[in-house]
């Protein structure tokens, strides 16, 4: 998903040491630092699971879960954006709102159920603080309502989300959903940035 991106951020994108480690470590991108740091603190990734990945371009988190879930497991990548294709991973280009692109991330699942969704997805930034929160939430919601139809019984989910308005009214929901609820800022992600991850375990019957 696009985002707005100035000159300062373009510096401040060189310098940083995520990004170095990233390209030092052949990983596709410096959020695949965000997801190791959560999936080895909730401990939800292991081998022979089956993920989904919703807005996974350009491969960062397909890529440490598919090596997380290792040859018997499976990672269903879904985003609007090309991904260059990686090994263990299924990836679908289409736009999550769109009816066609998520049955034929159904189709792909094969009638199995999900022991992880995960939701990295944002939407193309304007600029307009209420707007951009109303879109965000709005991915979150639709990210939820598919895990909540797909994934196993007390399996996981991990979405970005944006603090602001209806962040808490979504937490509430996520309680109600799940076993527990955690709200993780890993150190991959940028301490002026409002994103957050909430991970939600064990997926209520």
């Amino acid at each position: 998903m696009g985002k707005v991106r100035g000159k300062d951020w373009i510096r401040e994108h060189v310098a940083d040491a995520y990004v170095k480690r990233a390209r030092a470590e052949g990983m596709r991108s410096r959020a695949a630092y965000k997801l190791d740091e959560i999936a080895q603190r909730d401990r939800l990734l292991a081998p022979g699971m089956i993920v989904v990945d919703l807005g996974a371009a350009p491969g960062g988190w397909s890529q440490v879960a598919a090596g997380r879930v290792g040859a018997r497991g499976r990672v269903i990548a879904l985003d609007t954006l090309e991904m260059r294709g990686l090994a263990g991973v299924t990836f679908i280009r289409g736009d999550f709102y769109d009816t066609t692109a998520v049955e034929t991330l159904e189709r792909a699942l094969g009638g199995d159920k999900a022991d992880l969704v995960l939701s990295d997805m944002a939407p193309n930034l304007s600029g307009i603080a209420a707007s951009d929160q109303a879109r965000a939430l709005d991915l979150a919601e639709l990210a939820l309502d598919f895990a909540l139809k797909h994934l196993k019984p007390q399996g996981n989910f991990l979405v970005k989300l944006f603090q602001g308005a209806g962040f808490e009214s979504f937490l509430k929901t996520l309680r109600g959903c799940f076993a527990t609820v955690a709200v993780r800022k890993p150190g991959a992600s940028r301490s002026r940035s409002r994103e957050v991850y909430l991970v939600g375990k064990g997926l209520r019957g």
